[in-house]
């Protein structure tokens, strides 16, 4: 990266407190964030969404994060309190969930929903509200924006949803954006075109992307940098064009394990764990 990073993270560590014990949800995680795309890959509870949510402050009690560098734009993010928070995330830092229909409110209609949003971090700007939302409908290839501003989260398909939490996110013109699995719930055609919208946006606005997913293909084709977690540890990072030549036994585990149309299978590997990689 030429210029500053926006985001750079030294010893991120996410742990949960019980009864029991400690869980260590993510531990010394250590990366930089320029104007770039970023995929984090990893199985299921490999810390990847934690990671993510840990740098947006949503990791709510018994949850400990801890860092010895967090900082956005130069602002240490671990010195904000809640307020602080408040104004950094959705106006600088965003992050698209998983599934819109577990993120968008369902009693709200989509374009309150996005301009609720706008208003919250333009308060002198309230009358460019509806006009901004529509716009950023358009943006993200909704083809009638006015019809889709006035439907519920109920009345739109996974394909549609995500694209309207895309918009309600990126409103606030974030100068990063974090996308927890944006793609997993769609079928390969939407998934593609969502992708592409991810792609003009981030290009036109000069954003930096964190791109969390379990699907090394789709990170390996549209992504610049990948790092590969397992365990709540980042145990590889490498140019995501040279992902099929990790140097890892887990990143190598996970590229065995994916099927291929290029060299299908009759039974595909499976990840086979070595202790000493938690070492």
């Amino acid at each position: 990266m030429s210029e500053a990073p926006l985001l750079e993270v030294e010893g991120l560590d996410v742990v949960y407190a019980s009864r029991d014990g400690t869980t260590h949800a993510v531990r010394d995680v250590t990366f930089a964030l320029g104007r770039e795309r970023l995929g984090i890959v990893g199985e299921s509870g490999s810390g990847k969404s934690t990671t993510g949510r840990a740098l947006l402050g949503l990791i709510a009690p018994p949850g400990i994060v801890s860092a010895r560098k967090m900082t956005f734009q130069g602002e240490d993010l671990r010195a904000l309190d809640d307020q602080g928070w408040q104004a950094m995330r959705g106006r600088r830092l965003s992050m698209v969930m998983q599934d819109p229909k577990y993120s968008l409110n369902p009693i709200k209609r989509i374009g309150e929903q996005i301009m609720e949003t706008f208003r919250l971090h333009n308060p002198g700007r309230a009358g460019e509200a509806k006009g901004r939302a529509l716009a950023m409908l358009e943006a993200v290839r909704i083809r009638d924006p006015e019809a889709v501003f006035t439907r519920y989260p109920h009345q739109l398909s996974g394909g549609m949803g995500q694209r309207a939490m895309i918009a309600m996110m990126l409103i606030g013109e974030p100068d990063v954006l974090v996308a927890d699995e944006p793609t997993s719930a769609l079928d390969v055609t939407v998934q593609n075109e969502v992708l592409r919208i991810l792609d003009d946006l981030v290009t036109a606005r000069g954003m930096g992307l964190i791109f969390i997913s379990h699907n090394l293909t789709v990170v390996s084709s549209f992504c610049d940098r990948v790092l590969v977690m397992y365990a709540g540890r980042v145990v590889e990072s490498c140019d995501a064009k040279a992902l099929d030549k990790a140097q890892h036994p887990y990143t190598r585990a996970l590229l065995a394990a994916a099927p291929s149309l290029d060299d299908p299978k009759a039974e595909l590997s499976f990840v086979v764990r070595d202790p000493a990689w938690l070492a």
